[in-house]
């Protein structure tokens, strides 16, 4: 038995080792070197310190902002504990939560008598998604530009110079980074 033993031994220190530190150890420093602000997690920073990632969501409830696309996280956006909702599409309580948000939308902008897109009313797979479609920035839109005493034309300008196109032109669809959207409206609002 002990003929098996050290042999067996020998190999899982070895491969834990090899798999559990140095290979770990290499594809940080590679990423560090080649990609140094995705490593170090895409964080946004403003006057020297960070004010969030761009890759995780952030709830942003005044009016005088985009909001954020729902987060199923609770507490809401928290990156350690990443998930969906789970719930299917026939399930009452997601039906009650996409009508609470369609209501929460409409009371925030009565006069807006437009389609509420679907992804200001129903969470990610990850729900941190940082971003949301164009339509549901150009739904905000007039809402922010009053909210913020701003033209209209003003802040969809801004909204159309932060939508990103598709990955690589095909894949994926076209996107609005919140973060970045409104710290654009608060660098504004202080040059004003």
């Amino acid at each position: 038995m002990r003929e098996h033993l050290r042999p067996a031994l020998v190999l899982l220190a070895a491969f834990t080792v090899l798999t559990g530190l140095v290979y770990p150890a290499i594809v940080t420093v590679a990423a560090r070197a080649v990609f140094p602000r995705q490593a170090g997690g895409s964080l946004i920073v403003r006057d020297g310190r960070p004010v969030g990632s761009a890759l995780i969501g952030q709830p942003f409830d005044g009016p005088g902002y985009f909001w954020s696309r729902p987060s199923a996280t609770s507490p809401a956006y928290n990156a350690a504990s990443s998930s969906g909702s789970n719930l299917g599409p026939l399930n009452p309580a997601l039906t009650q939560a996409v009508k609470d948000r369609v209501q929460v939308l409409r009371a925030a902008d009565p006069s807006n008598t437009a389609p509420v897109p679907v992804d200001l009313v129903t969470a990610s797979a990850s729900g941190l998604d940082p971003n949301i479609s164009p339509a549901a920035a150009a739904y905000q839109v007039a809402r922010v530009a009053r909210a913020r005493g701003l033209a209209i034309d003003s802040v969809a300008a801004l909204v159309v110079r932060f939508t990103e196109g598709r990955t690589f032109g095909l894949l994926g669809e076209p996107r609005v980074n919140v973060l970045r959207l409104n710290l654009a409206l608060d660098s504004r609002a202080s040059r004003q």
